[in-house]
């Protein structure tokens, strides 16, 4: 059988013109570049994205951060990216460690080890915390030769 070409079609054509019955090269590739630019475009997206969460400095910034950047992708609103990107990049300053070190000194004046809270105290503090309690509550107590006051627990 014999191709006739038809006859208001020029003697020669462009090299993407397929014949009939025969594969699209051209659309195959078109496809698969297509396919990859998405990809690329989806993981670009992603990453865009997580960005604050990369710059976010303590938990619970990060957890914040983490839930604006959430809202911003599922939203389509910007904004809650624009606020996560810019509470990522404050550096809040730490208030934990001087509280933990007052703390531990109150703990120390008390008579209680640092850090292992009020139920572990020296027995000179337990015996005088007895003789509190025996004497009612609230009042002083003396131990070693000094006056405390003593609160029940």
């Amino acid at each position: 059988m014999t191709e006739s070409v038809h006859p208001a079609a020029h003697g020669h054509l462009p090299w993407f013109v397929t014949a009939p019955g025969e594969t699209d090269v051209l659309m195959i590739v078109m496809a698969a570049i297509l396919v990859l630019f998405v990809l690329m475009v989806g993981i670009l997206y992603f990453r865009l994205h997580a960005l604050p969460d990369r710059f976010a400095h303590q938990k619970i910034q990060f957890e914040i951060v983490c839930v604006l950047g959430l809202l911003a992708m599922f939203t389509h609103m910007h904004i809650f990216w624009i606020a996560g990107l810019l509470l990522a990049l404050l550096d809040f300053p730490d208030f934990t460690t001087p509280l933990k070190r007052i703390a531990g000194s109150t703990e120390k004046i008390a008579g209680i080890e640092p850090g292992q809270g009020a139920d572990q105290r020296r027995p000179d503090t337990i015996a005088s915390h007895r003789q509190t309690n025996e004497a009612g509550e609230g009042s002083a107590a003396k131990s070693n030769g000094t006056l405390r006051m003593v609160h029940s627990v």
